[in-house]
């Protein structure tokens, strides 16, 4: 068990679980508003992973923090839109603040390695030893608090299953550098540049004679009516919750969208005591079985979906079935679905919504790796168009984690010894048939038309910047929607959005810039210049 700290929210003192997460310990206690928008709705955590920004708040001074990347601490003070933020002196953080953070030589810190990982998943996991085991100086950088990524993500490392602890294991025993709580917000891939990193302790170059990029994937949300009311979130989120600590117990819940995603999902949120009044898969049945069908060439995921399966007997599940629009006053109250024939409506508490995974393809586009049907274009070995740049994991198609722990052994392997032991035979077996199944998983739980069009004129499309669909018009480009409604220009940087409005209007990607994520203005006035083209 772990033991409980205290901390300060609104001015309340509130007892919450040590390592908890500050969202879910905000959940817990009844806290659906976390910031205000734009135009001064409540609004609440919705990717659960640091992606979406609507969970903000102000932690002890220091303003716009994503809770869900918080540890809780003793004697942490927190403030929320709903409630008073902290006003003491000494508890309000400037932009001159920010300014100063960097107390090293030049601002920023220089680490030299031969190989720089970006991304702690199991990608990451697998790379770094792989490289590091064949006597390369391997850095890993991630922004999660511990080793594991969003799929392996956890408060005790006796949660994770052993697959997982293998790995991060072997990872430590091999001599990698890690560095937690740290993204990539800019820079070059090439060596003598390096790239630069953005922590909790200010600013970093990291020179590095290979990258490896394994940054995953992230949640495809689609707007509909109701989708900013706090108490909506992406199942993913919901999942990154419950292992940051939340509580569901007693509460209603309905797990849809789509994706192999749903099933283990709900059966956590059943494990965790909620009411899963439903679970609605809005790829049609029969294309769900054949997907089903294919899964006799990998064992482990027909036994994992049994597993899962069994959490959910007697809960309701349906197929060809989606939300259209989530209702309430401040938050949830109810939501409303339909499978193309009737709709009909149930009392919600928890709405669980979102459309599979896309690839997170800012850095690479950044460093100019190839791009192609969403992905990052690789070879063989897992090399991107550009030289001394490797890719593994999601970026490349999301197949889940044992296709990233493939191949993110080649990547390591290839960047380290060359091309001969990352053609082991095995190795590249497994590497085209996981391949085979992101196509698979791609083609099964594409998003039906009638998803692309739940937005009404009134439904906000950009949750940074409230834009709503009536200010949009389909015909324009990415650049010229930027330029009239903002879209796409919030904290999220169009992480959020810009998905949305591909699926929604097939607008292709706007121009990468760094910072690529969020920064302290420290970390950017620490930042070498760029490299004269």
């Amino acid at each position: 068990m772990s033991r409980e700290v205290q901390i300060t929210v609104d001015g309340r003192p509130m007892r919450v679980r040590e390592g908890a997460t500050l969202a879910a310990a905000l959940l817990d206690a009844g806290i659906t508003h976390f910031r205000s928008s734009v135009t001064g709705e409540p609004r609440a955590p919705i990717c659960g992973m640091g992606v979406c920004f609507e969970c903000r708040v102000t932690v002890d001074g220091l303003t716009h923090q994503r809770s869900c990347l918080i540890p809780c601490t003793d004697g942490m003070r927190v403030g929320t839109a709903a409630g008073v933020a902290p006003s003491d002196a000494e508890s309000v953080h400037t932009i001159e603040d920010s300014v100063r953070a960097p107390a090293r030589e030049g601002d920023v810190d220089a680490i030299e390695c031969d190989v720089a990982v970006v991304g702690g998943g199991p990608a990451g996991i697998a790379a770094a030893p792989r490289a590091a085991e064949r006597g390369s100086r391997v850095v890993v950088i991630d922004q999660g608090m511990r080793p594991g990524g969003q799929i392996w993500r956890h408060r005790h490392r006796s949660t994770l299953p052993r697959l997982a602890r293998v790995w991060i294991e072997r990872c430590e025993r091999s001599g990698v550098r890690w560095m937690s709580r740290a993204a990539v917000i800019g820079g070059s891939p090439a060596a003598d540049e390096g790239l630069l990193v953005a922590e909790s302790e200010g600013s970093h170059v990291v020179r590095a004679r290979s990258v490896v990029i394994a940054t995953g994937a992230r949640e495809l949300f689609l707007p509909f009516p109701g989708w900013t009311l706090p108490g909506v979130m992406g199942a993913g989120g919901a999942q990154a919750l419950l292992k940051g600590g939340m509580t569901v117990r007693g509460r209603r819940v309905v797990v849809a969208g789509s994706g192999p995603l749903l099933l283990p999902v709900a059966a956590s949120l059943a494990h965790g005591g909620a009411r899963v009044l439903l679970m609605a898969e809005q790829a049609p049945l029969a294309r769900v079985a054949s997907f089903g069908a294919s899964l006799w060439s990998h064992p482990s995921k027909v036994a994992q979906a049994a597993r899962y399966g069994g959490a959910l007997l007697g809960m309701r599940a349906r197929f060809g079935t989606w939300v259209t629009r989530a209702d309430g006053n401040g938050r949830l109250e109810q939501v409303t679905l339909t499978d193309g024939r009737r709709a009909w409506s149930m009392p919600c508490d928890l709405l669980c919504c979102s459309y599979a995974f896309v690839p997170t393809l800012e850095l690479p586009r950044l460093f100019g790796c190839g791009v192609a049907r969403g992905r990052v274009v690789v070879d063989a070995m897992q090399r991107t168009t550009v030289s001394g740049v490797w890719c593994a994991g999601e970026p490349t198609g999301v197949a889940g984690e044992l296709a990233a722990l493939v191949e993110g052994e080649i990547a390591g392997l290839a960047v380290a010894a060359g091309e001969s032991p990352a053609r082991d035979r095995s190795l590249q077996r497994a590497r085209d048939d996981w391949q085979r199944f992101a196509d698979r998983i791609a083609d099964t739980f594409r998003p039906r038309d009638e998803v692309r069009v739940l937005a009404d004129a009134a439904t906000f499309v950009c949750r940074c910047e409230d834009v709503r669909r009536d200010a949009l018009d389909p015909a324009w480009s990415v650049r010229q929607a930027k330029l009239y409604t903002r879209i796409t220009m919030g904290p999220c940087q169009g992480v959020v959005c810009g998905a949305a409005c591909s699926s929604l209007f097939g607008w292709s990607a706007g121009t990468v810039r760094p910072p690529v994520v969020e920064a302290l203005v420290g970390a950017l006035a620490g930042a070498p210049a760029p490299h004269p083209d």
